[in-house]
């Protein structure tokens, strides 16, 4: 007998952000307002900034376009209002950017 999978077949709504991001978003309503869904919210708008540099090289993604994503897949559950949200999101990101460190 076949093991089946399953599989969600529910179609992407961002697709610059993939189905995982939009998983995680769905995971993070289900939970109560504390510090680890606020922990939760950073890591995911962190997530969607990279995604929309690799997406999007030649536009950063602000804090204020990642914020109304969020909220927009989340159908208005999460809303990123806290202080650390703001201060990490802030921070420059030159991960994906494609600027490395040189060697000496």
């Amino acid at each position: 007998m076949a093991l089946q999978l399953n599989r969600n077949s529910a179609p992407i709504r961002m697709r610059n952000y993939g189905r995982i991001v939009q998983d995680m978003i769905a995971y993070a309503t289900t939970l109560a307002p504390s510090q680890e869904r606020d922990s939760l919210e950073i890591y995911i708008a962190q997530c969607m900034r990279q995604r929309n540099l690799v997406w999007n090289r030649d536009q950063e993604a602000g804090v204020q376009r990642v914020r109304e994503d969020i909220i927009r897949l989340s159908e208005g559950k999460l809303q990123c209002n806290s202080a650390a949200f703001e201060q990490i999101m802030a921070q420059p990101n030159n991960t994906v950017t494609g600027q490395k460190k040189k060697k000496k």
